[in-house]
């Protein structure tokens, strides 16, 4: 009795979140070990679609629904699946939920999917998504894996539109617009025109993503060493703590 109840004590505080958790997974996802910015995965539609906030917002969204589904699936069926069929099986239940996924765009934002063309079945390859279900889902209870892929695929999304905004404004002189592509007619007055009638053309271009890119991993980069360098001189000594040793010492 007493070791059946341990045991499912256990499995059950070894499958639930802790908060201390929740925060680091969502650090990792969204700053410290960002898909586009730190591990540099599915570069290829994040600089070829990436022209406009609402080419980004789509894509994003996409992937991150794909992401989602495929680490829940994964995460369950981990305990049943052998070690020599796993990257198969994954790819295929990536497959599946692309297609679902593509199918529903096209379905209520058929004019978007046109535009996005080739790169929405071309998430099946993208390296972010299965490297999360192989790295993290794969290995994890269902709820830590959704949250992972929640923050990873919300992280690439949000690189998505900063690099559509400011290659849409520097490009095209406007934001937000073809937002109805997306959003419906409602959403056709958001279009906001910026001032000036010179743009720099060459930013709707693909060098123009590999130079937002560029800045962008710089910026972070710039922004982790000023974190790392002032992070030693503001932590008190008072709040150092020491190592815990577990067990008995003779």
């Amino acid at each position: 009795m007493n070791d059946d109840s341990h045991s499912s004590s256990d499995s059950s505080s070894n499958s639930s979140l802790t908060r201390q958790q929740a925060r680091q997974i969502a650090a990792n996802g969204l700053w410290s070990n960002n898909p586009a910015l730190v591990q540099l995965l599915g570069l290829c539609p994040l600089l070829a679609v990436s022209g406009t906030i609402v080419n980004g917002l789509g894509l994003g969204l996409a992937t991150l629904a794909v992401m989602l589904g495929a680490n829940g699936c994964a995460s369950m069926i981990r305990g049943h699946i052998r070690p020599e069929i796993r990257l198969p099986a994954f790819v295929m239940i990536i497959a599946a939920l692309v297609t679902c996924t593509e199918l529903a765009m096209a379905a209520m934002a058929y004019e978007l999917y046109q535009v996005l063309g080739i790169f929405l079945p071309l998430i099946v390859t993208n390296c972010a998504i299965l490297a999360r279900v192989e790295a993290f889902a794969s290995r994890q209870p269902l709820a830590p894996s959704l949250l992972d892929a929640l923050m990873n695929g919300l992280g690439f999304t949000l690189v998505l539109i900063v690099i559509g905004a400011l290659r849409e404004a520097l490009g095209q002189g406007t934001l937000f617009d073809g937002m109805e592509l997306l959003l419906g007619s409602g959403a056709a007055d958001w279009v906001i025109q910026l001032p000036g009638e010179r743009h720099m053309l060459f930013m709707a271009l693909p060098p123009g993503a590999f130079l937002i890119t560029g800045l962008l991993i710089a910026g972070k980069n710039a922004i982790d060493d000023h974190t790392a360098r002032r992070r030693p001189a503001s932590q008190p000594p008072s709040e150092q703590r020491r190592v815990r040793v577990t067990g008995t010492i003779h």
